[in-house]
């Protein structure tokens, strides 16, 4: 006997299809689907929240230099003219007085970047393997801000193993085992599927 479901699909979609509501569950914090999906997804989605939760606080804090672009009053990035060969500064600024963009021969324009002090966690090699290992399992995530539907701009990518562990992880650490629930929502018209909310407790 087989100990999965096999979910009438080949191994590849139903691959799929778990690591797509298991994303879902993580990001979202629920999910509706039917009572065998769930099932699958509540042995994966328990066994990422168990990792994060062991490996929550394995890491180190260092700090780093990092170079970050200068803004302006408006937010926007300071951006200035330089020489090609010299890589003198010609202009302090790329746009003359009406807002144009200024050409100047053998000038480029670069961003003005200013060296920033950061506290960073650096994962220790357990819970680096561990961020892996979800990795293998959660698809990317890109938030979409609700005024930009459609559009590309303002949109950020969600760091779902973070999540995990800074949010999931402390927040179940009393707990063991049991992080999800199945509540029964009645059956489905069509196929009288018996539809479930999954999510998490």
């Amino acid at each position: 006997m087989a100990k999965y479901r096999k979910l009438g699909r080949t191994s590849s979609q139903r691959k799929a299809l778990l690591r797509n509501q298991v994303t879902n569950l993580l990001y979202h914090g629920k999910i509706v689907t039917t009572q065998a999906k769930a099932k699958e997804v509540q042995k994966i989605a328990e066994g990422l929240i168990a990792l994060a939760v062991k490996e929550k606080d394995n890491y180190e804090t260092v700090k780093v230099t990092a170079k970050v672009p200068r803004k302006d009053k408006d937010g926007k990035r300071v951006k200035q003219i330089v020489d090609k060969d010299t890589k003198a500064v010609l202009s302090e600024t790329h746009r003359d007085k009406d807002g144009k963009i200024l050409r100047i021969d053998n000038g480029v324009t670069v961003t003005v970047y200013d060296e920033v002090e950061k506290e960073i966690k650096k994962d220790l090699p357990s819970r680096l393997h561990a961020r892996r290992q979800m990795l293998k399992v959660l698809y990317p995530v890109t938030e979409v801000p609700e005024k930009n539907a459609g559009k590309k701009r303002g949109t950020k990518k969600v760091d779902l193993p973070a999540k995990l562990f800074d949010e999931y992880g402390p927040k179940y650490a009393g707990r063991n085992g049991g992080y999800t629930r199945i509540i029964k929502i009645g059956q489905r018209k069509g196929d009288a599927a018996m539809e479930v909310v999954l999510e998490l407790v």
